[in-house]
């Protein structure tokens, strides 16, 4: 187990970024076309295609799940990834015609202090999200760094440098279930002004530094903090859980939903009236096990759970493993916040 959403049977992840603009791209690619579903919580979404993903509609299956800073501009990065696809042959076929689906959602990293050209001159440059898609499609791997990489290259929270972050766990009836989350928080994901995320009680070994939880919660760490204040829309943390049970379009509806709950348990405020949160849930159907009858045994109840909890996990370390970007005034990373004793599990 490599503690990252691959492994999850059928999934490879690919990361791209432009380090002046200071935003990235994230790619999920599936081996075959995959059931999947989604919940948004936030206020303000961006994305593409995800109504094609709720059970009463017709398509069944998707080829790839698309992260991409850049707000509305990123979502031009599916169009990059379906190009790839396209030229590998993935996706359905009509009269000869090859059309994958890559489904997105889109965080905002507009005001992180990278040079974004193409705000200031919308007729001479473009938008570097198409090109971000193909590369991101192309480097998709089982193995994939974290941190300020691919969609978290741009991320930010409240108090730290946001970033991309993994997680994985095996269940009790013996499915596999990942999170993928790039973190760019309205909230916090750590609480007060210490080291100790708010995700610590689901931590598995010291994947994000094993401070735990504070001796006592105080009213200062309690008090509710968040970034972008009075524009307020400089937010969204968006994410993919995945796995190895074969599950239904709207077993994965179910599973999405529940998934949710995982921000809920790593960042505090979550799905605030400008956030476009929003979390993909896929199924890869490659177990050698059944869900067996609905209830018994509660399979599914089981891998939500374990995908909320991966989902919290994945946003600690993202946040963890993040380093700052060079910019003036930009946020610390955990390491320079809190000193030597972080040690990161991922190579930047």
């Amino acid at each position: 187990m490599r503690n990252l959403i691959t492994d999850v049977s059928g999934v490879r992840v690919g990361n791209a970024h432009d380090a002046r603009a200071a935003t990235g791209v994230t790619v999920a690619v599936f081996d075959q076309s995959v059931t999947a579903s989604v919940a948004t919580l936030g206020g303000a979404p961006g994305s593409r295609a995800v109504t094609l993903l709720e059970p009463e509609m017709t398509r069944a299956v998707i080829d790839a799940v698309v992260l991409s800073g850049g707000s509305l501009y990123g979502l031009d990065a599916a169009g990059g990834v379906s190009a790839v696809l396209c030229a590998e042959g993935r996706g359905a076929t009509f009269g000869g015609i090859t059309l994958p689906v890559a489904v997105q959602a889109i965080l905002f990293d507009l005001m992180n202090g990278g040079e974004k050209a193409w705000l200031t001159q919308p007729v001479k440059r473009r938008p570097p999200y198409w090109d971000l898609g193909r590369d991101a499609a192309l480097a998709a791997a089982v193995d994939f760094a974290l941190g300020t990489v691919g969609a978290g290259y741009g991320g930010t929270t409240a108090n730290l440098k946001g970033g991309l972050g993994s997680a994985s766990q095996r269940t009790k009836q013996g499915f596999i279930v990942g999170a993928l989350a790039a973190v760019n928080a309205v909230g916090s994901a750590t609480i007060g002004e210490g080291p100790h995320f708010w995700a610590a009680p689901y931590e598995q070994g010291r994947e994000f530094g094993g401070y735990g939880w504070p001796a006592k919660l105080t009213e200062p760490d309690l008090a509710i903090r968040f970034k972008g204040q009075p524009v307020g829309a400089t937010a969204t943390t968006i994410a993919m859980v995945a796995t190895d049970a074969s599950l239904t379009k709207s077993e994965c509806k179910r599973l999405a939903v529940m998934a949710n709950d995982g921000l809920a348990r790593a960042l505090r405020p979550i799905h605030a009236p400008n956030d476009g949160d929003t979390v993909f849930a896929v199924s890869t159907a490659r177990a050698d096990a059944a869900l067996g009858p609905a209830g018994e045994p509660p399979a599914l109840t089981e891998i939500g759970a374990a995908a909320a909890d991966c989902l919290a996990r994945a946003v600690a370390r993202g946040v963890y493993e993040a380093t700052a970007l060079p910019f003036e005034n930009a946020l610390p990373d955990f390491r320079r916040r809190f000193g030597k004793t972080v040690r990161r599990s991922t190579p930047q």
